[in-house]
């Protein structure tokens, strides 16, 4: 790695947007390449390395204040690793779409109860309700927390989580793939949990 490139990966973890533009143009593409080798004929209908890539790149800017790499081997090692992620999280929601668990969807519900539900499934992956969440307050936090989202992340999760229309719709109104509703709504649920449980005491985390 030159002396320019490690200048650049030090102004982008500060906060230049046009470094890390830079660095992504730079490593992008073979990330692309990875990624779209590893997507099998299955898939190939609902999701695209291009879908994988766009949510890669918007969680790049999001998350690149904790990037800990120091030379430009790092860096397409940590692109990769949020590229990866993306489409195994992809993967997995389209392949229970083929054989859905009604047990494991937010349901739609009448008015706040959709709020508390969300809270509710955002706290069982890291964490229990720390009490029972009152309908009124679960729908304040989280429309508090949605507004500061990316757009297309609090969208996801209010035509999905809220408003319970199907991935398939979700997908129409928004011009994407399933498989990147499914990436974006993956991304979306960690960030909003971060959200809610630095800010409120939603969540009780076991020691």
């Amino acid at each position: 790695m030159d002396h320019d490139e490690s200048d650049e990966l030090r102004r982008a973890i500060a906060g230049d947007d046009d470094a890390l533009k830079a660095l992504l143009g730079r490593h992008g593409p073979g990330v692309w390449a990875e990624i779209n080798s590893d997507i099998g004929a299955t898939w190939r209908s609902s999701i695209d390395a291009d879908d994988v890539m766009q949510v890669t790149y918007l969680e790049a800017f999001l998350t690149i204040d904790r990037l800990t790499a120091r030379d430009g081997t790092g860096f397409k090692a940590w692109l990769r690793r949020i590229a990866q992620n993306n489409l195994r999280d992809a993967i997995k929601e389209l392949g229970r779409q083929k054989r859905p668990n009604p047990a494991k969807r937010v349901q739609a519900t009448a008015g706040q109860e959709s709020y508390v539900t969300l809270v509710e499934r955002l706290g069982r992956t890291t964490a229990t309700p720390s009490r029972h969440v009152a309908r009124d307050e679960a729908a304040r936090v989280i429309e508090t927390m949605l507004d500061r989202l990316p757009q297309d992340y609090a969208r996801v999760i209010r035509l999905y989580d809220l408003q319970g229309q199907e991935i398939s719709e979700v997908a129409a109104e928004m011009g994407r793939t399933p498989g990147a509703v499914h990436m974006l709504r993956a991304r979306a649920h960690d960030r909003l949990r971060s959200l809610i449980g630095a800010e409120t005491n939603f969540f009780t985390h076991a020691s």
